[in-house]
């Protein structure tokens, strides 16, 4: 038995890893994946951080590149991977957690974390457990009317990788945020692709990047903490100006139209009823939280989120206290789905989880029936 599981080797489960090993308790951290990298090992072969180095890195070890370099995803991933060999970190791979669930024993209340590597199940005790799987592997896309009968290609961002197969082709990209900007400044250099958004995008200043946006995130957890009205979230799903996509602004191809009503089997049809012959379509559209392996604990709500205790690090499920989640998105923490962020939530989390094991959040004030051990 140990004390934490942590389930996720990505930029949030090494984070609460390294507090977990200074705090001195015994955790074990499982990922899916066969090498380090986390989700941006599968992300496009172009993408870009967009902060400088500097701001891309986990607590404890700076990455390289100072404060004007904008990592690759390549750079990124092997930062990770050093990251995991440079603090010791207990990763175990490949190894598919399958679920999540409380039982009483000898012990007293414990988590089971129920997983498979290769052929083998395992199941490992655990004391509490951090969910930190992000939402990579949960791409969502709109129930578009007529989608399923369109046929052309359709993809979606977690599984592109390159412009190249587009060449020539009429393309959609579709979704207003970062990753719908650096798809389509590529795409549109060897197609003829067309940017779809919901409403127009807000381009941040060229000298705006993810530096000022971990501060405007800043500004509202200092405002929490001292119960004060919180500034507007702002800034985090807009458009960061990083070089491919200023060079897309230069030379005019980013712009975008405002959505189609529904597909056909060959392409489109825009308001007012003008059809458009399209080969392909790139949904840009986001991500939900991979959280399947929670279902058996009952916490997991009709959003597909856990709600999360107010007080404390506010990562805590409400109904399952021996569980927290690291990394998801402003829900778990401001800033929390950006490199620098989450070592800040991985913090107090942590710092939460050892006041729990140890007892010491009984003289926080804290009902008992929210802790580990209730009846």
């Amino acid at each position: 038995m140990v004390d934490v599981v942590v389930i996720g080797a990505g930029q949030a489960g090494l984070a609460t890893g390294y507090y977990l090993a200074r705090e001195g308790l015994s955790f074990a951290i499982l990922d899916n994946n066969e090498e380090p990298g986390g989700a941006w090992r599968h992300g496009w072969q172009s993408l870009r951080a967009f902060s400088p180095a500097s701001w891309t890195s986990l607590p404890g070890w700076m990455m390289s590149g100072g404060q004007e370099k904008f990592p690759t995803r390549d750079e990124v991933v092997e930062y990770l991977g050093a990251y995991e060999e440079r603090y010791k970190l207990p990763v175990y791979r490949t190894v598919r957690v399958e679920s999540v669930r409380r039982r009483r024993s000898s012990r007293g209340e414990e988590m089971i974390v129920e997983a498979r590597t290769g052929s083998s199940s395992i199941k490992i005790p655990a004391r509490a457990v951090v969910s930190a799987t992000g939402t990579w592997s949960n791409p969502f896309i709109p129930d578009y009317p007529g989608r399923q009968s369109f046929r052309g290609e359709q993809l979606h961002s977690a599984h592109y990788r390159s412009p190249e197969p587009f060449a020539g082709k009429r393309v959609l990209v579709v979704g207003g945020g970062n990753s719908g900007a650096q798809i389509l400044a590529e795409v549109s250099k060897v197609a003829s692709a067309r940017w779809v958004t919901l409403e127009e995008p807000n381009f941040l200043p060229d000298d705006v990047d993810g530096r000022v946006l971990f501060e405007r995130a800043t500004e509202r957890y200092r405002a929490r903490l001292e119960g004060l009205p919180e500034p507007p979230a702002g800034g985090l799903r807009d458009v960061v100006m990083v070089p491919p996509v200023k060079e897309a602004r230069d030379r005019g191809a980013l712009r975008s139209v405002r959505p189609f009503e529904r597909f056909t089997e060959t392409g489109v049809v825009w308001p007012g009823g003008s059809e458009e012959r399209i080969d392909a379509v790139i949904w840009c559209s986001g991500f939900r939280p991979a959280l399947g392996h929670l279902e058996p604990l009952g916490v997991v709500g009709e959003e597909g989120r856990v709600e999360l205790e107010e007080y404390g690090a506010g990562t805590r499920s409400v109904v399952e206290p021996q569980l927290w989640l690291v990394g998801y998105g402003e829900w778990t923490g401001y800033a929390s789905a950006t490199v620098i962020g989450v070592g800040r939530t991985a913090r107090s989390t942590v710092r939460e989880i050892e006041q729990v094991l140890t007892g010491e959040a009984y003289r926080d004030g804290r009902p008992p029936e929210r802790l580990i051990g209730r009846a």
